[in-house]
């Protein structure tokens, strides 16, 4: 299989995800501006899924453009990663709904923890389907921002029970790190 096809695919999921998302917030019912308040965290939960979803298919972009071979593994981890992505609009949806509760929160921390984690394995199956002197596994080296991700997601977890506030600020942060895509690949793409 090219990259191309498994590219498409999982453009169109992530496509369809983002429409989930935006159509499950609903109207507010009025018509002044006041009547947006209630609607601000769903909007804002959604603001910060829709930013997560754009940094998972941006990188994911760079990642199959070094890709060479796609095998049975990497199809299947590509698959695992776009499972926990299919549930971003269950737990966004949640967590607006709710206004940041505890609960929520450290149940999106999950989903963002383990989307890292599906990351992780799909780059490593590719890797591995590659050579490890391949352009990826040049240009990914030892991954410190991935895995500094996944130790900041775990951290927020457990906070989010007492202090969802603090949560969300991990969760932006590391939003915030990978907004810029990522350009150890962009370099061996161009050498």
């Amino acid at each position: 299989m090219r990259t191309s096809r498994m590219e498409a695919f999982s453009d169109g999921v992530m496509a369809i995800i983002i429409t989930i998302m935006v159509l499950e917030m609903k109207v507010p019912h009025g018509e002044q501006m006041e009547a947006l308040r209630p609607l601000l965290p769903v909007l804002l939960s959604y603001v910060l899924s829709f930013v997560y979803i754009g940094i998972y298919w941006n990188n994911h972009h760079h990642l199959l453009h070094a890709t060479e071979r796609i095998g049975g593994g990497v199809l299947w981890a590509n698959l695992h990663l776009l499972f926990w992505l299919s549930l971003f609009p269950f737990v966004t949806g949640w967590m607006g709904e709710n206004h940041f509760a505890a609960a929520p929160t450290a149940l999106y921390g999950g989903v963002l923890l383990m989307v890292a984690v599906a990351y992780w394995v799909l780059v490593n199956r590719i890797v591995a389907a590659d050579g490890v002197d391949s352009r990826l596994a040049r240009a990914i080296g030892s991954d410190g921002k991935g895995k500094l991700s996944v130790l900041l997601y775990a951290c927020a977890i457990p906070a989010a029970i007492y202090l969802p506030w603090l949560a969300q600020a991990v969760y932006i942060a590391v939003a915030a790190m990978w907004l810029i895509p990522d350009r150890r690949i962009e370099r061996q793409l161009t050498d």
